[in-house]
């Protein structure tokens, strides 16, 4: 995409205002604060979901333990980018053009985790800066925005992160750095191997595949508990949209892997937009319970991939905030993907969980693959291996309000009536009532 004109404007307090974004940032040391939004909501016409473009489109990465505007904004200035966002009072964002409505700056109200009294953006909302050729630390916030539809990507440090952007050698148009702050340990089970001998060898298609099979999900619907059952019955790797080097680790060789060469199983992505929907020719939609799906994804928000959000958080109100933002996400993921999916098996999280041996000869039969009975065998025996968050921290009280509830069955009633249209079986009871 091209760059976002910008006019040498001086006002002289923030600014806020919904609509349009009007090309109102600042040159030189001409600096303001404003908020927008990072997506629109997504707004449901006789049941044809519309997804608005993003504020700063692009990829997702996340390692950093620490994070301060001004690491933020010299990120962005050494990759040659012209934006900075930061988000979730940890996340950055980096990117040279930005379609989105301004929010209220008080949406912009948490603190960077690295930088106290410096705005770090909100729950789906960006503190924007205009990255100038300045001395580092010298930059003040700019704007905020929504949050960008979530892409994740991990590496161990910045250098092989900034790498690949510079070779051009995947499409991205801004860079990302996501924190999360944590009392628990996750990186002491370093390998996804199974102790068990039987499925312990696993290796890219010998053959590249012209076909790309996507497993699609909405976040926190348990993707990588997936990836890691497809992997020890198939005997292949499966491959990432994005790359999470604490995934890479951990043994997921796939993650490093480009996602469109072929040597994969299958792809993980949690994209939603036709373009992205439209590049796979055929893709697992794993779908799971959203209230149940929310928890586990702002637990990762909160403490990282295995880690658990404390009473404290569940009664912040990131927590509301983050539930009114999702929660639609939830919906219109698995309606974009019954609508612009090309050959399509859809499979329930609480299924597996329940009859795992059934539905993983349904997942290698889709993906054309004969499991062996001892495989099979093995990846029942290592089923959950080291990436299923435990049961036993869960927060002390019912997170969901009525209002919450009302929402998202609402969410559920939709979905439902649109699996059972396209002649998919319906989301299992359990899922209503609450």
């Amino acid at each position: 995409g091209g760059s976002i004109v910008v006019h040498a404007v001086a006002p002289q307090h923030n600014v806020c205002r919904f609509g349009s974004w009007p090309g109102a940032f600042l040159c030189g040391v001409c600096m303001f604060s404003l908020c927008l939004w990072g997506f629109c909501t997504t707004i449901q016409r006789h049941h044809v979901w519309d997804n608005c473009d993003r504020a700063l489109g692009g990829t997702m990465l996340y390692d950093l333990r620490k994070m301060t505007s001004s690491l933020c904004q010299d990120t962005c200035s050494e990759s040659g980018y012209q934006f900075a966002g930061l988000e979730y009072g940890a996340e950055c964002h980096c990117g040279n053009r930005i379609s989105s409505p301004r929010a209220p700056e008080e949406d912009c109200s948490l603190v960077c985790r690295g930088e106290r009294g410096s705005p770090c953006g909100g729950v789906g909302r960006l503190s924007i800066y205009k990255v100038e050729e300045q001395l580092p630390g010298h930059r003040k916030c700019k704007s905020c925005f929504e949050r960008p539809a979530v892409i994740y990507v991990t590496y161990d440090s910045l250098i092989p992160c900034i790498h690949p952007c510079i070779l051009g050698s995947r499409s991205l148009d801004f860079l990302v750095i996501l924190i999360f702050c944590s009392s628990t340990t996750e990186t002491d089970n370093k390998s996804s191997v199974p102790p068990d001998s039987r499925c312990k060898e696993r290796m890219f298609l010998p053959q590249r595949s012209s076909s790309l099979v996507a497993l699609s999900s909405f976040p926190g619907a348990g993707n990588t508990w997936v990836r890691h059952l497809i992997e020890l019955a198939t005997g292949y790797y499966t491959g990432s949209f994005y790359f999470d080097g604490t995934l890479y680790n951990r043994g997921f060789k796939g993650e490093k892997d480009y996602w469109k060469s072929g040597r994969s199983i299958c792809v993980k992505t949690h994209e939603s937009g036709q373009k992205e929907i439209e590049m796979f020719d055929s893709a697992i939609l794993l779908i799971r319970n959203p209230y149940r799906s929310l928890m586990a994804e702002f637990n990762r928000k909160c403490a990282g991939h295995l880690g658990h959000a404390t009473d404290t958080q569940w009664k912040s109100k990131e927590w509301p905030e983050f539930v009114s933002s999702y929660a639609p996400w939830w919906a219109s993921h698995a309606m974009s993907w019954l609508k612009f999916g090309r050959r399509l098996l859809v499979v329930h999280y609480e299924e597996l969980q329940r009859a795992l041996l059934p539905q993983l000869r349904l997942i290698t039969g889709f993906l054309n693959v004969t499991m062996t009975e001892e495989r099979l065998l093995c990846a029942q025996s290592n089923q959950d291996g080291h990436f299923k968050r435990s049961v036993a921290q869960r927060p002390s009280f019912d997170p969901f309000t009525q209002d919450m509830k009302r929402m998202i069955d609402s969410f559920i009633h939709t979905v439902d009536q649109a699996l059972q249209s396209r002649n998919f079986s319906g989301l299992p009871q359990e899922y209503l009532p609450r």
